[in-house]
């Protein structure tokens, strides 16, 4: 059964650029359904202040579906809000109480400039992919699925990878800023794979240091998969270092033979 919720108070971050002074600005929410998604009640106060020709709020979204990523808030100092192992979009109003005051602000990190109120700028996390994340594969008709064996554990541990979107929580979450859990997701679904091992070390070293170019250094606080909308294990972290370290051996030993 549906219930109404009453008088929330919402102190929204608002900013014109990365380089605006920004604010917090507070609106009223007088009632709305527990069943309403977060993003739903960001819409219903957009349309009231574009109805009172007020600049209405910016924020991302897309599939509205927990998979592309793009619902990146700050919600009450926790990304994606309160409830774990949930994006933004698929967090409801029911999570809160009726007279809850919620503080939405964008991603806090430098690798994330503000574009505009709670949008940010995550071209670094593409730079990151365009390094290495691909397997690289010859031209012409597609193989059978079936042409290499996969055991069921390698293509589980695969899979769970696999289900980062990219969102930015972790580095939202993380104290020093660190993507290495987006890395080392998108480094193991590929660094598992039978397909993925000719080009493995190279990957690992090519995607590791442009990540560094662009964020802070992993201490192991762990708040990155606490704050992961899909519960990446921290393991991925710990295989993503070890391959950077075979990595690098190999290299030197590949130019000590020239």
């Amino acid at each position: 059964m549906s219930h109404t919720l009453t008088n929330i108070t919402l102190k929204i971050w608002r900013q014109n650029g990365p380089d605006g002074q920004g604010r917090f600005e507070t609106h009223q929410i007088p009632e709305i359904s527990d069943e309403a998604s977060f993003l739903e009640m960001l819409d219903i106060l957009n349309e009231r202040l574009i109805e009172e020709n007020k600049e209405a709020i910016v924020f991302d979204h897309d599939c509205r579906e927990g998979i592309c990523g793009t619902c990146s808030l700050m919600i009450d100092g926790q990304a994606h809000g309160p409830q774990k192992g949930t994006a933004t979009c698929q967090l409801h109003m029911r999570t809160f109480d009726s007279g809850a005051e919620i503080v939405i602000e964008p991603w806090r990190a430098t690798a994330f400039p503000i574009i505009k109120d709670l949008m940010v700028d995550r071209s670094p996390f593409d730079r990151i992919v365009e390094a290495g994340g691909f397997i690289t594969a010859p031209t012409g008709g597609a193989p059978d699925a079936n042409l290499i064996p996969i055991p069921k554990p390698v293509s589980d541990a695969a899979m769970d990878n696999a289900a980062c979107i990219g969102c930015g929580a972790c580095v939202a979450a993380c104290p020093n800023g660190a993507a290495s859990l987006f890395t080392s997701a998108k480094l193991t679904h590929l660094n598992v794979l039978p397909q993925g091992q000719s080009e493995r070390f190279k990957r690992t070293e090519t995607m590791v240091e442009t990540m560094e170019e662009y964020f802070g250094s992993c201490t192991n606080h762990g708040e990155c998969s606490s704050a992961c909308p899909k519960e990446i294990s921290i393991d991925a972290i710990a295989v993503m270092n070890t391959d950077y370290r075979k990595s690098k051996l190999k290299n030197r030993r590949s130019l000590s033979r020239k």
